[in-house]
């Protein structure tokens, strides 16, 4: 049972609708969807709502913490709320897939992504839930933090909400502990 979805980016304006906001972008959504108010818990050094969904009530979280320091937010909850690694969902970036792909697994390594290192390192276990949204790789000689740092084209853009809405799907069976029969489908 999901107990806590945890949506990676960066705050501030210039970074809201960026490839490397994903998470964000798809927990603002899933908020829309379910009526949730954000409210910032300096407590947990990010934007936080709650509300139902399916047969019970999930978190969100939003770390203010910046990318490559989520873990202190992510630590910081998991700690006050008693959660173990695999009640978390993690949604965020992927390169390693095409624009608007989505893949859910559990544990695993950060592959390179500093937030996900962070959250390794904060909660002592790699054993949380990942739903990993494809943004691309850069052309060939491009640097990645500038490819992740700046906005989708267009094409790019509407495949990234087609996967936030695909996944938004699944969510009421990932908070309902159903992730194989969630995997059996995104993942194929």
């Amino acid at each position: 049972m999901i107990k806590l979805i945890v949506g990676l980016g960066n705050p501030g304006q210039q970074y809201e609708k960026t490839r490397h906001n994903a998470g964000f972008l798809f927990l603002d959504a899933l908020a829309r969807d379910m009526g949730c108010v954000w409210s910032n818990q300096s407590r947990f050094q990010g934007l936080f709502a709650q509300g139902g969904i399916a047969a019970g009530s999930v978190m969100l979280l939003k770390p203010d913490t910046f990318m490559n320091r989520s873990g202190q937010s992510v630590g910081k909850i998991a700690r006050y709320y008693k959660l173990h690694p695999e009640e978390i969902l993690v949604v965020h970036d992927e390169l390693d897939f095409n624009p608007g792909v989505v893949r859910l697994k559990k544990d695993g390594g950060h592959a390179g992504h500093n937030g996900l290192k962070d959250i390794i390192a904060h909660l002592g276990s790699k054993d949380f839930y990942r739903l990993r949204i494809g943004i691309g790789r850069p052309a060939a000689g491009k640097v990645v933090a500038d490819f992740v740092l700046s906005s989708p084209s267009k094409p790019e853009w509407e495949r990234l909400l087609d996967a936030f809405d695909l996944s938004r799907g699944f969510i009421g069976q990932m908070v309902a502990g159903d992730m194989a029969a969630v995997m059996n489908k995104l993942n194929t």
